[in-house]
């Protein structure tokens, strides 16, 4: 069938085997993932364990102006490299134009000549390698200054607007229309006008949904950046302590629709509980009881419906968690239509919250959750952490209510699954309150990735000329303020547990590259009482992007990652020109970049290091 329901090659237990013959060409060869990777992390705390093993740790200057300390894991040639392509970004024609001018280089110089040209500039500062194999001397180079990788093949497809706006509109109405009904919310409706969900992005990768075996292709690229990191914690035991993060994005896994319905039902359900109870928010804010509920509906007519509404209300002792059963969409044998439904007070029948949904659009939301599902089954079997990209905010709740669930069922006895927020948006602080919250309550891990945000400029414009209310925070302080409110939470939480001696369960990835947040996550650790061998808080950065703050971070013992770009040339030139549209945005930090790399230049040349040959023994946290 078209929708791949049965596809048994995809089983975790079979161990991948098929994912593997379908990517060899795009990823050099073949990787054994039969062979046991939890043997490397039992080396890894052997190695740990061994006294005699001193790891280096340098001091930390929380000013981030120590060159030498950000660019000794560099050579002198990827240094005047660096400060090349950081010159570049500055002409505005240049960035303005780069996808069109590598094109015209590509033609005038040909394939060979542009690759190697393309390896030699932006390419090779910005990309780790084309495939697993070759990107492994990088990993184990950074290993060695303290830093660990966060993988993604940054493959991307280099479509025209038309195309991306015909191909998003139709995967976005449903099989029924997409008609606005009495209660429906416009912002989790299509606009063709900002179909092309590229419009006012630079940052983050955009999938646009063509069928569904490119969905089931995209769940194999995921498996086979996980394979690629266990494979090099095999190779190296101790390397990443067990520690190696894929990203993933939820739109590369299945059809918008479903994501923008989930998403209203998720938003209508929230409106509906404030009309029940009165106030404002979700519903674990409420503390509402059962029978609270019930004594609500005493004219709703169809008393059968009503009590199974009822009887799949999820609540503990301090009130009703959710009022459908979650964690029922993470089942295959679930139906999204039969579902969502509730008590009506004005009609006193039961409403649906949803759509109807076709037994084939039925269809393609299992074949969504089993994507998943096998990504994060494989995650844990590997023994590698699973980051789910923040997208949309008319995605939003549909990707957070599913990765919540995801982490509900394998978050049991460490975070394998993280959570993305957005702190230019005006509810992070709320989204993540709540979603620690009900990690608590319902016991098992919490794993966030704390970002500033990719769609800022996106929200803005489609919020108002869709004409509701704009999500996103007024300003770039604000959302300062946002990102260090929300992060301060989690911290304090943290050392909640610690303090009762309790299992610290929330872990949270500090994704930024912003020094003063950096600066000021550190100084709240150290006013919790919060150490980096505590392991619950890391930092991450770009590859090729601040390494005056992640190179000194990692080398003075605090867990440090680097997004680790790679693939074929010609495939991720639209990554290629996306980075550098991002330079163009952050002059101030390229302006610094430059003046530590010119300066860690001049000290080379001036000490005679001309051929430095980088060389560190730092152990990653």
């Amino acid at each position: 069938m078209a929708f791949l329901r049965t596809v048994n090659r995809c089983s975790v237990s079979k161990k991948y085997g098929l994912l593997i013959d379908s990517l060899n060409s795009g990823f050099g060869g073949k990787i054994d993932a039969n062979q046991s990777v939890r043997k490397s992390t039992a080396a890894a705390t052997s190695l740990l364990q061994d006294k005699s093993v001193q790891a280096p740790k340098d001091p930390l200057d929380l000013s981030f102006e120590d060159a030498r300390a950000a660019f000794k894991s560099k050579t002198n040639w990827e240094l005047l490299r660096a400060l090349v392509v950081y010159q570049m970004c500055s002409y505005e024609t240049i960035v303005t134009n780069n996808m069109r001018l590598m094109k015209i280089c590509k033609a005038v110089l040909g394939e060979k000549l542009f690759t190697a040209v393309m390896k030699a500039t932006f390419y090779g500062h910005f990309v780790a390698g084309e495939d697993e194999f070759k990107i492994r001397p990088k990993l184990e180079r950074l290993r060695s200054f303290g830093v660990k990788p966060i993988l993604d093949y940054s493959v991307e497809e280099d479509i025209s607007q038309e195309e991306a706006e015909k191909r998003e509109v139709e995967a976005s109405v449903p099989a029924a229309g997409d008609q606005l009904e009495d209660g429906s919310l416009k912002q989790y409706h299509v606009d063709k006008t900002f179909a092309d969900r590229r419009y006012k992005v630079q940052s983050a990768r955009t999938y646009f949904y063509l069928n569904e075996a490119t969905c089931e292709r995209n769940m194999e690229t995921f498996i086979k950046c996980l394979e690629a990191i266990a494979d090099y914690q095999k190779s190296n035991p101790g390397a990443t302590y067990g520690t190696g993060i894929t990203a993933i994005k939820l739109t590369a896994l299945g059809r918008p629709q479903l994501l923008l319905q989930l998403s209203e039902v998720i938003m209508r359900t929230r409106q509906y509980m404030a009309e029940i109870v009165g106030g404002e928010g979700n519903v674990l804010s409420h503390h509402t009881k059962p029978e609270e509920l019930e004594s609500k509906f005493e004219k709703i007519q169809d008393k059968e419906s009503l009590r199974k509404f009822l009887t799949q209300v999820t609540y503990d002792k301090e009130g009703i968690l959710h009022l459908f059963p979650w964690s029922g969409i993470i089942d295959e044998n679930q139906e999204l239509s039969t579902t969502f439904r509730v008590p009506d007070l004005k009609t006193g029948r039961m409403a649906r919250l949803i759509t109807q949904l076709s037994t084939k659009e039925e269809e393609m939301f299992k074949n969504m959750i089993r994507r998943i599902n096998t990504i994060v089954k494989a995650a844990q079997e590997m023994d590698v952490r699973i980051m789910v990209d923040a997208e949309q905010t008319y995605f939003q709740p549909a990707i957070t209510r599913i990765t919540l669930e995801f982490m509900r069922k394998y978050n049991k006895e460490k975070a394998i699954v993280f959570n993305t927020y957005q702190c230019y948006l005006r509810n992070a602080l709320t989204e993540v309150t709540t979603d620690l919250e009900q990690a608590k309550r319902q016991n098992f891990y919490f794993g966030a990735k704390l970002v500033r945000g990719a769609y800022l400029e996106q929200e803005r414009a489609r919020a108002a000329a869709m004409g509701y209310p704009d999500p996103t925070n007024p300003n770039f302080e604000a959302t300062t303020e946002m990102y260090h409110k929300t992060l301060t939470e989690c911290l304090r939480r943290i050392k909640a547990f610690k303090d009762k001696g309790e299992d610290k369960m929330i872990a949270i990835m500090v994704a930024s590259h912003n020094e003063d947040t950096v600066r000021f996550a550190i100084e709240k650790m150290k006013e919790f009482a919060i150490e980096p061998s505590d392991k619950v808080i890391c930092f991450g950065q770009l590859l090729a992007m601040c390494d005056y703050i992640t190179f000194p971070l990692g080398q003075s013992g605090y867990s440090a990652y680097k997004y680790i770009p790679y693939g074929p040339v010609n495939e991720v030139l639209p990554y290629l020109s996306r980075r550098a549209h991002e330079n163009k945005g952050v002059l101030q930090k390229i302006k610094k970049e430059k003046r530590l790399l010119a300066r860690e230049i001049l000290r080379r040349f001036a000490t005679g290091k001309i051929f430095y040959t980088p060389k560190g023994n730092y152990i990653p946290v």
